[in-house]
């Protein structure tokens, strides 16, 4: 096959390039209805009361945290096994991170290790904490729920590749990632491979109004027109900066391509439920990382573990299957070397990383190009045992 494969690749159809030109060639480009249009139909998408579309999931995670309270005197935690925005989100206000590592069967933050953790340290000592639902699947926030209101903490749920994922809590009922029941934020990412693609962009989902209502005026410099909200009023022209914002907003034709790209979400996710179901059934001989029962998972990453990864790395690549490795663990990077975080700290997700390897994984991935991956791969593991 010469084509080349791509481990995750965006789909744009003629409906979505209709949608962003009729925003093109309306009145407004930026601050207009297709705005406020996105935030409710994502709301319904994920079943929470509020939603704040924005420039992209980083600004999403800066932005929560700010909301969150985060300054140079608080201390998050998140798991090492992440994307590094899920840290630097806390470092960009000035506060500062420890990790915890993961369970090694879900790559997920574990929850045990959650509690050693806050147990080994005076209550206080932590404000918050931002779980990562790993490639789609989900965490188990009545869980990590349950530790946060014994230990005064905060959640922010990192669900970037999660969007209609669910866990299903103890009374069997199911629970959207980012729904806000039991986490205080969760944010999501429109970035071209995810599930719904607005070329960047970003969205926080809460079911605070006290929140929503900040994080409205921290998407636009902090200021703001609402006259029920101002110090003072000089006329219809009159705004007000109240804090230190950002301009971090989303532009009203990439919103119009995330509504036309919603509208296609639960069958897409089918169709990644399906590549997934194939992948476990055909590799069922490798050692894979396979979703609990009970649990929704999003597969925006299909992730098997390899005992020699880097040579299964390169040979597919030199097959034109372009797999990845998500992620170099946070210690490793050397920002946060520096910050004095250490190999050898966290044995479960160092393990992981020297394992995972990502398979290509879209909605648009043909039966063809999948058989051929799944040809490849087991071509070269069944030489190496």
């Amino acid at each position: 096959m010469n084509k080349p494969i791509p481990y995750g690749r965006q789909h744009i159809t003629e409906e979505d390039i209709k949608a962003v030109v009729d925003t093109l060639t309306s009145d407004m480009l930026t601050q207009g209805p297709q705005i406020a249009l996105f935030e409710e139909k994502f709301s319904e998408y994920i079943g929470c009361k509020y939603s704040i579309a924005l420039a992209n999931g980083t600004a999403a995670l800066h932005l929560a945290a700010l909301a969150l309270g985060v300054n140079e005197k608080s201390t998050v935690l998140t798991t090492p096994i992440t994307f590094a925005a899920s840290a630097n989100c806390i470092k960009y206000c000035g506060g500062q991170i420890e990790l915890v590592d993961i369970d090694p069967a879900t790559g997920l933050m574990s929850i045990p290790a959650l509690k050693v953790k806050l147990e080994s340290k005076p209550k206080g000592t932590y404000q918050g904490v931002i779980p990562v639902d790993l490639s789609g699947y989900p965490v188990n926030l009545e869980e990590v729920r349950k530790l946060a209101d014994e230990y005064g903490l905060w959640i922010l749920e990192d669900s970037c590749h999660a969007p209609g994922g669910y866990f299903t809590d103890s009374n069997g009922k199911q629970q959207n990632c980012g729904n806000g029941n039991f986490a205080d934020a969760a944010i999501f990412s429109f970035h071209p491979v995810k599930h719904i693609a607005s070329g960047e962009g970003g969205m926080i989902t809460t079911n605070s109004k006290e929140l929503y209502d900040k994080l409205l005026i921290l998407r636009t410099h902090g200021i703001t027109k609402n006259p029920d909200l101002m110090e003072e009023n000089h006329g219809g022209w009159y705004y007000e900066m109240q804090m230190l914002g950002y301009n971090y907003r989303l532009t009203d034709f990439q919103a119009a391509l995330g509504i036309s790209q919603l509208k296609r979400a639960a069958k897409n996710l089918e169709r990644r439920r399906e590549i997934a179901k194939r992948y476990d059934t055909e590799l069922s001989e490798l050692n894979l990382i396979i979703p609990s029962e009970g649990y929704g998972h999003a597969y925006h990453l299909y992730v098997v573990k390899s005992k020699d990864r880097k040579g299964l790395y390169d040979y597919l690549r030199s097959k034109q299957i372009f797999v990845q490795v998500h992620y170099i663990p946070i210690h490793y990077l050397p920002y946060y070397k520096n910050e004095g975080l250490q190999k050898g700290d966290y044995p479960a997700a160092e393990s992981y990383y020297e394992q995972c390897l990502s398979l290509p994984m879209y909605p648009t991935l043909t039966d063809e190009e999948q058989g051929f991956v799944i040809e490849q791969v087991l071509e070269f593991e069944k030489a190496i045992v």
